[in-house]
């Protein structure tokens, strides 16, 4: 998909109003905190995945127990995304990073009282803080950032939830082993404070902001502004609708690697703790490396006109349906190498699908309604989360072996995601529908 710069478009009074100058050096700096802001969000995440052995073991749960308790971090997660996508409009980006890191860092201290209410206080805590962290972050980063330079950014925000997960993985990993479980939590509660002293000095809002956009002039009335199309027209075109999609299937792979990839690695590939991080670290970095390629790819063709208009449709639907096929042929892999590729492969393949679903969803969708989407869109795809962790773990400990457990989640989880894939790379196309909506493509 091509991003075009927005063009001088006229006010509601007389004379045109030109585009705010972009500031490359403030808005590189925002991205930096936004990209660290990430790595934190998704370290967060992960921390109970990865102590989840040693906790388990000292709490005496079992699996069905500990899915329950990974699952409650989405039981508030899409409820909060949606209220403050909503809410959007009228608070300041800034502020909402700023509460939401220091709430991470609060969310983390239940864990240390080592009782499944504690933990599940905490995690239903830490969801309701991290459910609008990836919509509204994007949303400031998208007020440093006019149509025409979102791609790169959006990459590396999204990037930054790989290469979190793949920094963070040996650190905690490291902690955990060394110094006990609870080490990790501590440490991630002083890495959010840290975050938020830095933001609160540096931290600020753009000029492209939903905010104070102007609205987009009515055809052949010079001068006269009309206001943007209702969230409900927004949400029902098929751009947004098979974005929700693309980012449904690969929140629900997202979420079934954060709460059993470090378990399965460890129980039923028999690797040790650290082997077992590190092979999360090697999927978090090809995440990484195909985050940081394809959308950029996708936008240097569509700079030289040699993306179609299903093009964006084929990159987020592929990327889910690929991680569907490794899913659904990793219970029959016959050996170790074949099995790692394809687990690399099923946790890897379908991130590409988030930032491309942001970029797309704000082609199609004017700034002023921007955070709404966002935080709808955000929610719904988000969704899985809240039931993906606990249904793995019942279908583990509901089976005759835990292997045939993971077999079965591998294969329900391959069906939900070739049928998002299938839909999005049909639906998406944002050219067509931003003429329609008045879209900044």
């Amino acid at each position: 998909m091509v991003v075009r710069p927005l063009p001088s478009r006229t006010s509601a009074g007389p004379g045109p109003v030109d585009d705010p100058p972009f500031d490359r050096r403030r808005s590189w700096l925002v991205l930096g905190m936004v990209v660290v802001f990430m790595m934190i969000n998704y370290a967060d995440k992960s921390v109970l995945g990865l102590a989840a052995v040693p906790l388990m073991d000292e709490l005496g749960i079992g699996k069905s127990t500990y899915g329950l308790v990974s699952s409650a971090f989405y039981v508030l997660f899409s409820v909060t995304g949606l209220v403050v996508g909503l809410l959007s409009a009228r608070w300041s980006a800034r502020t909402l990073l700023l509460v939401m890191a220091a709430l991470w860092a609060v969310a983390q201290l239940p864990a240390l009282l080592a009782s499944v209410p504690a933990l599940i206080a905490g995690r239903l805590l830490l969801g309701a803080a991290e459910g609008p962290a990836a919509s509204m972050s994007m949303h400031a980063l998208y007020a440093w950032f006019p149509p025409g330079r979102r791609g790169m950014p959006s990459a590396l925000q999204i990037g930054g939830a790989a290469l979190g997960t793949a920094v963070s993985a040996p650190i905690l990993t490291w902690l955990i082993v060394d110094f006990g479980w609870r080490s990790a939590f501590v440490a991630l509660t002083v890495t959010s404070a840290a975050w938020c002293a830095l933001w609160y000095l540096v931290g600020r809002d753009g000029p492209y902001g939903g905010r104070d956009a102007r609205a987009p002039v009515a055809a052949g009335k010079p001068g006269a502004a009309v206001p943007p199309p209702s969230l409900s027209r927004l949400l029902r075109s098929r751009t947004v609708v098979g974005g929700v999609l693309s980012a449904f299937g690969s929140h629900w792979a997202l979420a079934l690697s954060s709460a059993w990839l470090p378990v399965y690695l460890h129980t039923e590939l028999d690797m040790t703790a650290k082997r077992a991080s590190g092979m999360v670290s090697a999927v978090s970095v090809l995440s990484l490396v195909l985050l940081l390629t394809v959308p950029a790819l996708m936008d240097r063709r569509g700079r030289r006109g040699r993306c179609g208009p299903a093009a964006d449709g084929l990159a987020q639907g592929g990327a889910v349906l690929v991680s569907a096929a490794a899913l659904a042929l990793l219970p029959f892999a016959p050996s170790r190498p074949l099995q790692l590729v394809l687990v690399a492969l099923a946790f890897a393949c379908h991130s590409v699908a988030l930032p491309l679903h942001y970029v797309t969803t704000a082609a199609v969708v004017p700034a002023a309604r921007r955070g709404a989407v966002f935080g709808v869109v955000a929610a719904t795809g988000t969704l899985p989360g809240m039931f993906v962790p606990y249904l793995t773990g019942r279908l583990v400990d509901g089976a005759a072996t835990e292997a045939a457990g993971y077999s079965a989640a591998f294969w329900v989880s391959a069906l939900v995601l070739a049928v998002c894939g299938a839909i999005a790379a049909v639906t998406v196309r944002p050219a067509r529908d931003a003429r329609a909506l008045g879209g900044e493509d």
